[in-house]
């Protein structure tokens, strides 16, 4: 008889092939589009397994999705850009690589987040509550202080986060998903850093504005 540590150690294993496949498959076939003994038959297990270990294709779903966000840890790797690097435009260009490179054409989560957005919104708005919103106040965080310093014009923060973000997000869904790049090839450094240098100049553009006024009035003052 199987030592009882050995039989949740298999458990352990079954659930990361049960977790692995159905990301192959919900990505490749969307959430409606994919039926829980689609994912037993290539996993080579009985559909009673996978309810074993989630209670519905729904939480098989979610967990395809949560795996995935977990082990890219976004807002870790945003902290740590953060913390490192002092220049804003190299800390723009950074931000702006990661997203480039998490939303690369083989990466799964970008398709599972379409598919559960279009087909499944409770999962769609769970993502956004738990995980999004998170990354989006992160980030605004950084414009809101750069704000108070002075740096940036006075603007929305959460909207520039948003701004900023989807740049990325809309150049790699032109370039992958409508099919951009078979008539278009970009260096990802060089977009990534594009767009940062273009916020960047939108954000600070006022604020340039507003000296070269005050100059000039307190010219036109002493006249």
């Amino acid at each position: 008889m199987p030592a009882k540590g050995q039989t949740r150690v298999r458990a352990v294993d079954r659930r990361r092939q049960v977790l692995s496949v159905a990301t192959q498959i919900f990505a490749r076939q969307g959430f409606a589009g994919t039926t829980t003994r689609q994912i037993a038959e290539a996993a080579a297990v009985n559909e009673a397994i996978i309810f074993r270990h989630f209670s519905s294709k729904e939480e098989l779903y979610w967990a395809v999705i949560e795996e995935q966000f977990v082990r890219l840890a976004p807002a870790r790797e945003l902290e740590k850009r953060y913390t490192t690097i002092s220049d804003t435009l190299e800390l723009f260009t950074a931000i702006a690589q990661d997203v480039l490179d998490r939303n690369s054409d083989d990466h799964p989560l970008k398709r599972l987040l379409l598919f559960s957005a279009l087909e499944n919104h409770r999962l769609s708005s769970r993502f956004y509550r738990q995980y999004a919103a998170g990354f989006y106040e992160l980030l605004a965080g950084y414009v809101r202080e750069r704000i108070e310093r002075g740096e940036f014009r006075p603007v929305d923060p959460v909207l520039a986060a948003r701004g900023f973000l989807g740049m990325m997000i809309y150049h790699d869904m032109v370039q992958d998903l409508f099919g951009g790049k078979r008539y278009q090839k970009f260096d990802r450094a060089h977009v990534a850093r594009f767009f940062a240098e273009l916020w960047l100049q939108a954000m600070r553009a006022c604020e340039h504005n507003t000296s070269a006024s005050r100059e000039a009035a307190g010219s036109s003052n002493r006249r």
